[in-house]
């Protein structure tokens, strides 16, 4: 390979690691909407795995955001001024998605202190609200993603130096290293995610030696709401 296509199989690595935690993120809002559904529907939903899926999936979403406005944006912002007025839009939208999760933690907090102290959940209210809550976030997701992918074709058109490594970093830095049963089983489920063995050489040693434990405890956690 030559010097002049090295650095566009470069950008081609760092755009399918960027795209990582959308996927990431995508999978875990199909699986928590449904759960909420299935729930609603009557099936025997583990409420104490829903609670730990949905934790992790607000803690994966809003630390994704957050690695976006303090690393992304202002790169792009820089890089490719045409796509201020696109980031602008997406800031609006973003704030349903805001709002959206804090739903979507409100109802799962109720539900774990109610399981806690035994007492007995208003389950038609919490439904109702989670299964709202989650397809509104789902939603924002989606159109999240139809945004930032054109977005990253265009910065990795023209990277310098200095904006490689802060994209790495960011690539690096926007998955959630919690519950990493959840994070490894949607890199795999339903199908594997390009770049997904360089997100899992960012995980320490004995995390990536229990792959395999992780994977079965992702399928038992896909039993337990109902979606296997």
């Amino acid at each position: 390979m030559s010097a002049t296509q090295a650095p566009v199989t470069d950008g081609a690595r760092l755009f399918e690691e960027l795209l990582v935690p959308l996927t990431v993120m995508t999978r875990g809002a199909e699986l928590v909407t449904a759960s909420f559904t299935r729930l609603a529907d009557g099936a025997a939903v583990e409420t104490s795995t829903l609670v730990t899926t949905v934790r992790w999936f607000v803690d994966f979403v809003r630390r994704h955001r957050r690695i976006e406005d303090e690393l992304l944006w202002p790169v792009l912002r820089t890089r490719c001024p045409e796509a201020a007025r696109s980031l602008d839009l997406l800031d609006e939208d973003d704030d349903a998605m805001a709002e959206g999760l804090d739903a979507l933690e409100s109802v799962i907090e109720r539900i774990a202190e109610e399981r806690r102290v035994g007492g007995s959940v208003s389950w038609g209210h919490a439904m109702k609200e989670g299964t709202f809550a989650s397809h509104r976030v789902r939603h924002a997701l989606a159109g999240h993603s139809a945004v930032v992918r054109p977005l990253f074709t265009g910065l990795l058109a023209k990277p310098g130096e200095e904006d490689l490594q802060v994209l790495r970093k960011a690539a690096a830095e926007g998955v959630s290293r919690s519950e990493p049963h959840l994070t490894f089983g949607f890199l795999e489920h339903p199908e594997p995610v390009p770049g997904r063995e360089r997100v899992y050489a960012g995980f320490p040693p004995p995390v990536r030696w229990a792959r395999p434990v992780l994977m079965n405890r992702f399928r038992r956690t896909l039993k337990d709401l109902a979606a296997d």
